[in-house]
């Protein structure tokens, strides 16, 4: 993580998201601008809390790790999205790891000793949780019934999609480190039915599977597929 020492554009990003007023000037006064690289990890599953980040530039994953240590991504972000609420609300350990997606992710760090001090009792910054809280079990709710509404194509594609990093040049269309058993626990289908899909794809061109690697061939072709891309809504 690299602090960023520059106000007129901490402003700019304050300003575009409508956060200056919901963080007060005693808040706004603690707030620091972070970067990210491809990557990083921004927060650690099973960590103390520390710090609420607001995600205002890049793309984001949240996934969870089990006790074996396998890894199922859980959601992909973009703006405006919060880190560390639930966390700063209950007092809990981080629930899951974020780690950094696109090439540069900016995110506007608050650390919870300065929340506690200056938004406990301010009604703006204590409504505007309570709206990012709520929108987040209403995304999870929406997920949940997008898995059970779509096929396993669209869904499939969707996710290609989502996990394809944006780069400063471009799109990385390999994807050389997907594990098709999380993919299958991710949209809520069978090891067994992802498989058949993804020879399905190859054979209409859309991608390519060698050596275990899946490359994407025809991302506009994949973008019809997933309609509106479910898992970034």
């Amino acid at each position: 993580m690299k602090v960023i020492k520059d106000e007129v554009k901490l402003n700019s990003f304050l300003e575009q998201y409508g956060l200056i007023n919901i963080f007060n000037g005693h808040i706004k006064q603690h707030a620091v601008l972070c970067e990210f690289e491809q990557g990083e990890t921004i927060c650690t599953q099973g960590e103390s809390a520390s710090s609420l980040y607001v995600l205002v530039s890049g793309k984001i994953k949240v996934y969870t790790t089990s006790v074996d240590g396998k890894i199922l991504i859980l959601s992909f972000k973009h703006p405006l999205e919060i880190i560390g609420d639930v966390e700063f609300v209950n007092g809990a350990e981080l629930l899951n790891t974020v780690e950094a997606v696109s090439d540069k992710v900016m995110m506007v760090g608050i650390s919870y000793e300065w929340l506690k001090k200056f938004g406990y009792n301010d009604a703006d910054f204590l409504q505007f949780l309570l709206e990012i809280i709520s929108l987040k079990f209403y995304r999870k709710s929406t997920t949940m019934s997008f898995n059970l509404m779509y096929p396993v194509e669209v869904r499939l594609a969707s996710y290609l999609l989502s996990v394809s990093t944006i780069k400063e040049h471009g799109v990385s269309e390999r994807l050389d480190w997907l594990d098709l058993k999380d993919v299958a626990n991710f949209i809520g289908t069978s090891y067994r039915h992802v498989n058949r899909v993804i020879k399905q794809f190859c054979v209409e061109g859309l991608i390519e599977k060698k050596n275990g690697v899946i490359t994407i061939n025809d991302r506009p072709g994949l973008m019809k597929m997933a309609k509106d891309n479910i898992y970034e809504q």
